[in-house]
């Protein structure tokens, strides 16, 4: 079994959200890159094998640069936070096809406190979020049994701190999953102990989780005409 981070991971993201500047980060830049942005990327590296059996379109690439490893800088050019990093680090495992469609990510998330497994589609365009609420109406079985089955529900939780204040326009009050069509994300999320993150059954945790989170994934990108 292998230990990925450590309590200085959590140590750096805890100063950083501190010391949120250019000065400071550079100064602890050796800290970052060994024991955050290193031992992700091997992490990412070792789940390529249970990834590619769950699906031959997703790709976990550890490449330090434009793979599934997210900037740790922030883009502020349109923030009124100006700070320049997250105080976070967080990886997407991506469908092939991402450049070409909108297409739904798994995604795994470190920060003190704070980490998650999860998957989906977060923060799409109206056009897409009205693709896929018409697949739910016209799926509702196949939602309920990816979506709100007793299983899944247990383990994860659907994300709902962006919704419609109103019922999606469109489609009859009485739907069954008429709630879910209010969604603007459709993400299903677990939270993790950050025990979990610093032990030695990261990896074997993760790939469960993403097995688990597959079929939800699956029916997402079945909405959007995408090979899983």
């Amino acid at each position: 079994m292998t230990t990925y981070f450590d309590e200085r991971a959590f140590r750096f993201l805890r100063s950083l959200a501190r010391h949120n500047e250019r000065a400071w980060f550079h100064a602890h830049k050796a800290d970052y890159d060994g024991h955050v942005r290193a031992p992700f990327l091997r992490l990412i590296a070792d789940l390529q094998p249970a990834l590619a059996g769950i699906s031959e379109h997703y790709r976990a690439d550890p490449k330090p640069v434009g793979g599934s490893l997210f900037r740790i800088q922030r883009d502020t050019r349109f923030a009124t936070d100006k700070s320049p990093y997250k105080p976070w680090q967080g990886a997407r495992l991506f469908h092939a096809r991402r450049r070409e469609l909108p297409a739904p990510s798994f995604y795994l998330h470190l920060e003190p406190g704070e980490c998650f497994v999860g998957a989906g589609l977060w923060h799409p365009e109206p056009a897409t979020q009205r693709t896929v609420r018409q697949f739910i109406f016209d799926n509702p079985g196949s939602w309920k049994a990816t979506a709100h089955a007793p299983a899944f529900r247990r383990r994860f939780e659907l994300e709902s701190s962006e919704m419609l204040v109103r019922s999606a326009r469109g489609f009859p009050t009485d739907f069954e999953f008429i709630d879910d069509l209010r969604r603007r994300n459709f993400v299903a999320v677990r939270a993790l102990d950050d025990a979990t993150l610093t032990g030695p059954r990261l990896r074997q945790t993760l790939e469960r989780d993403l097995q688990a989170l597959a079929p939800f994934v699956d029916y997402l990108c079945a909405a959007l005409d995408l090979e899983f």
